[in-house]
């Protein structure tokens, strides 16, 4: 049996233990789901590990109350070792009568398997295991592999990044495979060459002391809701386009393109509707800063009563792209939302999360034997290099650490796969493909190193 067979030969199984792993509720905030759920899921893990005679399998308590999962196989004398990473903890499902299966049952459909977490990313770690088994089952692994599998890289704490830098030894490689980014579309293997960086912050606006009857007071007292979103819309241009004060929204993306008509479709954009912003999709989404608005508390349409808001509040994401510095993004954010704030209204910003961004180098050796893995097991098919408009802040932690390790980011996440919205899936065959593609570049790099 060569590796593919052994790959194809596995996915019954792999099936089987996504349905469990995604049976775990385990999104990292109690306020939403009991910390059970993402006990369980960590449990599952590390029992996952330890079936495939990984040493030293640890949950490991980080600063940010959750759990991260880690374990090592020492490879054969002299190899390198590459670092494997994944995540367990889950977006919300969101609406989960809109779903057209149970959010945390794997259902297959339509060729594709349903589920959240499905591609972001428990089937990650399902990926990392099946490459592992197939080059156990044809061989022997040739390098030393370490895995650490977050739980709470959705919520963007920082645990993991802050228990990283307090023991730095623990997670050292040569190299190391994220594997929770994903392909440009089904079919295209793709290396994920930029992150944007993030930070989120919760603005509040009060200005009164208790709601008023908007028929007795409505007209002259400055109404907070209103207030709000005349601050949220001057983040904005007429265009749509990010508009904090100071910062920079004009880089250019020089690599694969997202064809409009294409993105429109993978965006699911209603008829009529126009793309915000300017520049190619590319830059966009993947070389300039956007700004989202992710929520507001304010009165919900039912139930509301005719009143003048005393308060609200919203939770601004703003993503960055490399050479951008979050930190001060946050800065620039901040001065800037309380900056608009109309008729002296009292405006607080609190910092909730922050990522840096990041850029990798793609001309390094073990992308050429990602590279290579990518032409064998897609069938001739180059590697494409692109973005990602989404942050994982982990990667700068790890880059900071180990500045000689090369890092490379791939994965399950493909524009069909619907990540952190309703009805996400990943694709069987991609995660076939996949599997194997990475089985294949660690024999490809650990040749390299031994040549």
């Amino acid at each position: 049996m060569d590796l593919a067979e052994s790959v194809a030969s596995l996915l019954p199984r792999a099936r089987t233990e996504l349905a469990e792993f995604v049976a775990f509720r385990s999104v990292a905030d109690e306020a939403q789901f009991p910390r059970s759920e993402c006990e369980g899921a960590a449990r599952w893990a590390a029992d996952a590990l330890r079936a495939e005679g990984f040493q030293d399998v640890a949950l490991l308590d980080t600063p940010d109350g959750t759990q991260s999962v880690y374990g090592h196989l020492p490879g054969p004398a002299g190899a390198p070792t590459v670092l494997l990473y994944a995540h367990y903890d889950v977006q919300p499902p969101l609406d989960e009568d809109a779903w057209l299966s149970p959010p945390f049952e794997l259902t297959e459909r339509d060729g594709r398997w349903y589920g959240r977490g499905a591609a972001d990313c428990k089937g990650g770690l399902i990926m990392h295991l099946i490459a592992l088994r197939a080059l156990k089952a044809t061989g022997g692994i040739p390098v030393g592999v370490k895995v650490i599998v977050e739980g709470s890289e959705e919520q963007g704490t920082g645990g993991l990044e802050r228990y990283a830098e307090e023991h730095p030894e623990l997670l050292t490689a040569d190299t190391i495979v994220i594997g929770d980014c994903g392909n440009f579309r089904v079919g295209l293997p793709t290396v994920t060459a930029t992150l944007r960086g993030m930070t989120m912050v919760r603005v509040e606006v009060d200005t009164l002391a208790g709601n008023l009857h908007s028929g007795q007071f409505g007209g002259a007292a400055p109404d907070a809701l209103a207030a709000l979103i005349r601050i949220l819309d001057s983040l904005r241009a007429e265009d749509g386009s990010t508009t904090v004060a100071g910062l920079a929204a004009d880089a250019e993306w020089d690599g694969l393109q997202y064809p409009e008509e294409d993105f429109r479709r993978d965006a699911k954009v209603l008829d009529g509707v126009e793309l915000i912003g300017s520049g190619t999709v590319a830059d966009r989404i993947w070389a300039r800063p956007a700004v989202t608005v992710i929520g507001i508390d304010c009165p919900p349409v039912i139930g509301a009563t005719p009143s003048v808001q005393a308060g609200a509040r919203a939770l601004v994401s703003l993503r960055v792209p490399p050479g951008t510095d979050a930190a001060e993004a946050t800065k620039l954010l901040t001065a800037h939302l309380e900056n608009a704030a109309p008729w002296g209204a009292r405006v607080r910003v609190e910092q909730v999360g922050q990522g840096q961004p990041f850029r990798a180098d793609t001309s390094s050796p073990a992308y050429t034997a990602m590279s290579e893995a990518m032409r064998e097991a897609y069938d001739g098919i180059p590697m494409a290099i692109a973005g990602q408009g989404g942050s994982i802040p982990l990667c700068n932690t790890l880059a900071a650490l180990y500045p000689e390790a090369e890092i490379l980011l791939i994965g399950l996440s493909e524009p069909e796969a619907q990540i952190h919205a309703v009805n996400e899936s990943v694709s069987p065959e991609e995660l076939e493909r996949l599997s194997l593609t990475e089985a294949l570049f660690l024999r490809k790099y650990a040749a390299s190193r031994a040549g």
